[in-house]
């Protein structure tokens, strides 16, 4: 199934499965100098398996906070994070790395592929660093992940060889390396033209429909109002949900 066979507007599930996401009284500080800055004041926010939730709100309001910490990016200073029905805030540092490479595929506003790699060098890192199957395996799962965003054709391109949209497409691609059950996007459109970012928000809206729970943060209040619930932030706490 193709980008643009998914429809503008995504239709909430009547039914969803059971609880994947369950952030418990969770608080974070960052210590800046000799100031502490609360970021999260106490949040309590769960999400259900196969949901298409956007998260949105100002600027410094902790939207990025809480996507960290689902990924396992970061840490909580209290409450617990639950993943799946694991509690990975109590995970060591290695077995968060690993549980992270094999359960979450994350994509960032700025793309961050190496700009000295290929597009398809860039969509097996991932697999690489997991060391799953064969050289040659992860490779033709690379070449596929490629062709599902449509970039079958840029394989041996270099990031800078490629539009804003087209090396986004190559992030999202790697973050499909592992085939993770959460999908993450901080900002995923945010650096990207109207046309090409509601493309964007199509192959989310795709892969949610293959199964995959997508959690992203968005100024777009356009692309927010197309997932299935949208989770206000503001002040570092949940205004709505």
């Amino acid at each position: 199934m193709g980008i643009g066979s998914v429809v503008e507007q995504v239709t909430r599930p009547a039914r969803l499965s059971e609880q994947f996401i369950d952030l418990a009284g969770v608080e974070k500080t960052y210590r800046m100098g000799r100031l502490d800055y609360p970021a999260l004041r106490g949040i309590d926010l769960e999400i259900g398996a196969g949901e298409l939730v956007a998260v949105v709100g100002p600027s410094g309001s902790g939207k990025t906070t809480i996507l960290n910490l689902v990924a396992g990016i970061d840490r909580p200073t209290a409450g617990t994070v639950s993943v799946g029905g694991r509690r990975i805030d109590q995970m060591s540092e290695e077995a968060l790395a690993v549980w992270r490479g094999q359960h979450v595929g994350v994509v960032f506003q700025f793309f961050q592929l190496l700009p000295t790699l290929s597009a398809l060098e860039n969509a097996v890192l991932p697999l690489d660093f997991a060391r799953r199957g064969p050289k040659r395996e992860r490779f033709e799962r690379a070449r596929q992940n490629l062709a599902l965003v449509g970039l079958a054709d840029k394989a041996d391109h270099l990031p800078a060889e490629l539009s804003g949209g087209e090396q986004q497409r190559v992030a999202i691609a790697r973050a499909l390396a592992t085939d993770p059950q959460l999908i993450v996007g901080d900002e995923p459109t945010g650096n990207l033209d109207t046309v090409t970012a509601a493309e964007m928000f199509k192959l989310f809206a795709e892969l949610n429909e293959q199964g995959k729970t997508v959690l992203y943060v968005t100024h777009d209040r356009e692309l927010a109002a197309r997932a299935h619930r949208v989770v206000s932030i503001r002040d570092g706490l949940v205004v709505a949900a």
